[in-house]
């Protein structure tokens, strides 16, 4: 079954995609919580119009996007927690202290953008990967130090 997403799901897509999803997925879930429409074929042309006509509000962004990805590329943060004796932290750094870490630097990310490779439960230097757009993704090191 085709849908047209209207928002970005984690594991799905992104906003104006069209997916392919199990039908009991799509008519069940998706269709009745707002998240997506049927993919007619006149849905279908309505969103290609749409498309285009955001085509160059999406090149703005992405321009942005890129601008801030380039100034990123130079930022080491630092993330103060908790730890024991052996390094293990208590708890464990979340994307909300990776979105402060930056926002005090003068980067606006949404904490929604970010994830890590590995995630951060002991006392070291580890990598958090912030998806500023669909296609401009950047790597950004972080290192946890103990308090």
């Amino acid at each position: 079954m085709e849908i047209i997403l209207k928002q970005d799901i984690k594991s799905l897509g992104e906003k104006d995609d069209i997916v392919t999803v199990k039908p009991g997925y799509g008519r069940n879930y998706l269709i009745p919580q707002g998240f997506a429409s049927l993919a007619t074929s006149s849905a279908k042309k309505v969103l290609a119009e749409n498309l285009k006509q955001a085509a160059f509000k999406q090149d703005k962004i992405k321009k942005d996007a890129e601008g801030i990805a380039e100034r990123l590329t130079d930022v080491k943060l630092s993330i103060g927690a908790k730890a024991g004796e052996s390094g293990k932290i208590f708890g464990a750094v979340n994307t909300i202290q990776i979105a402060e870490a930056l926002k005090a630097q003068g980067f606006d990310v949404d904490r929604r953008r970010i994830t890590f490779e590995t995630e951060p439960k002991f006392v070291g230097e580890y990598i958090a990967n912030l998806n500023l757009h669909k296609e401009v993704k950047v790597q950004v090191p972080f290192e946890v130090i103990a308090e």
